[in-house]
């Protein structure tokens, strides 16, 4: 999986952290690993989201998504092998081919950075960057670059290659787990090696993500690995003795 799939299968994890769903990347669909970028599968446990983004308010209880980064095209092909992953999958979470579980069940997303123009034709909108298409089943097109700057939608602006809604994405979306929040770090620094944002933005990011992640710390966290030596030098003298 290239590293614009990873990042944004990362992200998806975060934005659903604990709640009535679990996201499961490079998704094994068959005998010859033929993998899906993203399943987001609902659990017994967990609250809903509290705030989706546009466009998965129609979740079921197997969703698969497949993600096109700003460097890629959602075409024809790509639709075909969503729909050939689902096949495979619905297989492989059933009890037996005489048995599958009902298509009701199933949900196929399609995330792509850029409008596809080549597949305008078969698109029915339904919302801004939200659109559907009969491909032998059901499929959700979601358009990263056309979303709403709103509070909601942070988590699809931080992936639409355009720096102003990046940016946007960046300090609006809150974070679940924090350790995932470095994902961004990754993120920013492929915009920059492409010259999608400025270099001052990646430094004001880690510097901001840097401050946030240390605040949320013990101060046991905070000190480990570091001598009793190296703490003290951390304080002159004068602050030393005030303190006894």
């Amino acid at each position: 999986m290239i590293d614009w799939h990873r990042i944004f299968g990362l992200a998806l994890t975060d934005l659903f952290t604990n709640s009535n769903y679990r996201v499961e990347l490079e998704k094994d669909v068959s005998t010859q690993q033929q993998f899906l970028d993203v399943v987001m599968v609902e659990q017994t446990e967990g609250p809903p989201v509290a705030s989706l983004p546009d466009g998965l308010d129609n979740l079921a209880k197997h969703n698969l998504l497949t993600y096109k980064s700003h460097q890629e095209t959602l075409d024809k092909w790509t639709l075909k092998e969503l729909v050939g992953y689902y096949i495979a999958y619905r297989k492989l979470v059933s009890p037996d081919l005489n048995h599958l579980r009902p298509e009701e069940e199933f949900r196929l997303y399609a995330a792509s950075t850029h409008y596809p123009a080549n597949l305008d034709k078969l698109l029915t909108k339904i919302q801004t960057g939200v659109y559907e298409l009969e491909f032998c089943h059901p499929i959700r097109v979601l358009v990263l670059s056309q979303f709403p700057q709103t509070p909601n939608n942070a988590f699809w602006q931080l992936f639409s290659a355009q720096a102003e809604k990046v940016l946007y994405g960046q300090k609006n979306y809150q974070w679940r787990q924090l350790r995932l929040s470095s994902v961004v770090n990754k993120l920013f620094k492929r915009y920059l090696l492409e010259d999608l944002i400025m270099s001052y933005t990646v430094e004001e990011y880690v510097k901001n993500y840097q401050n946030d992640f240390l605040q949320s710390l013990t101060v046991e966290e905070r000190l480990t690995g570091l001598s009793p030596d190296e703490v003290l030098q951390r304080f002159s003298p004068d602050e030393v003795l005030q303190r006894f």
